[in-house]
């Protein structure tokens, strides 16, 4: 859960957004979020099957045979993926595993290595 600043106005802890505005819902009061808040409610912390928290950059090593969509392939059970990077989504990494090229993975499937 993100943790949006009291209400400047009537330092309520109400307070919610509503697309760049924070809106107060006891006084009415709206203000622009500022980039130090925005910045607090886009950091999302993604951790591996393990509870580790991943980074860019990060190696991690495959964890469960993962079918490819769309192919009889599989990626194997301790395949090493290096440089992962992080995105939002259903699928949390973006890699390029040999063999197989730019893949989708799940944190819950890897491990940090």
């Amino acid at each position: 859960m993100s943790v949006l600043p009291n209400c400047p106005n009537c330092d309520s802890s109400l307070t919610y957004q509503d697309g760049e505005m924070l809106i107060c819902p006891e006084c009415a009061h709206e203000w622009k979020s500022s980039k130090e808040t925005e910045n607090a409610l886009e950091v999302k912390i993604v951790r591996d099957a393990n509870g580790n928290v991943l980074a860019d950059g990060d190696t991690v090593v495959v964890v469960k045979d993962l079918k490819v969509k769309g192919s009889s392939s599989v990626v194997k059970v301790g395949t090493k993926v290096k440089n992962i990077r992080l995105v939002e989504g259903d699928h949390d990494i973006d890699c390029k595993i040999e063999g197989f090229g730019a893949m989708q993975l799940k944190s819950e499937f890897v491990k940090k290595a």
